[in-house]
């Protein structure tokens, strides 16, 4: 079959766009400030209606190599290619970990909090902390530093507009690293999208575990989300102790998306407080 010819005067069509593949460029730039360990962290499992919120951690430093092959944020990976990279990820770290906040813990606690614990969990399972933490987006949920909503008259004291939760236990750390954020860190920097690979995988199995304690979810296909089995489920046998109770649950038809009340509550002016790639609809559950 021959060519196809253009009409004259029209553009070549493009080809499709392809993700670009995440370097240590950010990383690199971060250490010659004068860092010894940075560590690429990033989350998942953030808007799952059971089950923990999960963050990973890669440690890399100025004489590590190339990140291997095929990484990606955990998100642009079929579940196998997933898997097969853990082991390679884990051998090119200097260091890594994976850690989790429970569904009582986001319940008692707040997402935020939940994120800030299991963060600080897989930091504290490190040989050493490092000097340097890079977030994915530009809230810094690991330190819990937060901008109050825009209230130039001062008629409404934070306190009125958060309702805030008791405060997490404390994980001590022997040392504070310094927070830097940067907006799709997942996608362009090689550590945080290891961190996102290994934290998913780790968490996908988790969910595949706790089907089998409680089964009628199909976790081990969904892995907690509000995909539609879920949600049937949910109606026809409620909620168990791995659902996120605090969070207005779809146990009745017609029921909205699982939406946690801490961020609900907030105007969707006050959410450049927490990340400006997020809106009011990122806060409901992905469908996947």
């Amino acid at each position: 079959m021959g060519e196809q010819r253009r009409t004259p005067g029209t553009s070549k069509p493009k080809a499709p766009a392809r993700s670009a593949v995440p370097t240590l460029r950010e990383e690199r730039r971060l250490l010659r400030t004068g860092h010894t360990l940075l560590a690429g962290m990033d989350e998942v499992g953030r808007g799952a209606l059971a089950g923990p919120v999960s963050v990973g951690v890669v440690v890399v430093d100025l004489e590590i190599g190339t990140a291997p092959a095929g990484v990606r944020d955990s998100k642009l990976l079929a579940p196998a290619a997933r898997q097969a990279l853990v082991p390679r990820l884990r051998r090119w770290a200097r260091a890594w970990a994976v850690g989790h906040a429970e569904p009582e813990e986001i319940d008692a606690y707040g997402i935020m909090a939940g994120l800030r614990l299991a963060g600080r969990r897989a930091l504290a399972q490190l040989p050493q902390v490092p000097d340097c933490v890079l977030l994915d987006g530009n809230h810094d949920w690991l330190t819990g530093r937060r901008r109050a909503p825009v209230d130039p008259e001062g008629l409404f004291p934070l306190e009125e507009l958060i309702p805030f939760r008791p405060a997490p236990p404390p994980v001590e750390l022997s040392a504070e690293p310094a927070v830097t954020t940067m907006i799709k860190a997942d996608m362009r920097c090689a550590a945080v999208a290891a961190a996102s690979v290994l934290a998913k995988v780790e968490r996908d199995g988790i969910m595949v575990e706790r089907s089998e304690r409680f089964p009628g979810y199909s976790w081990e296909e969904n892995k907690g989300y509000s995909a539609p089995e879920h949600a049937a489920a949910l109606r026809r046998l409620g909620p168990c102790g791995q659902h996120r109770q605090s969070w207005s649950l779809p146990v009745t038809p017609g029921a909205p998306d699982a939406v946690d009340p801490e961020l609900a509550y907030l105007e969707e002016s006050a959410l450049e407080g927490f990340d400006d790639e997020l809106t009011v609809e990122d806060f409901s559950v992905p469908s996947a």
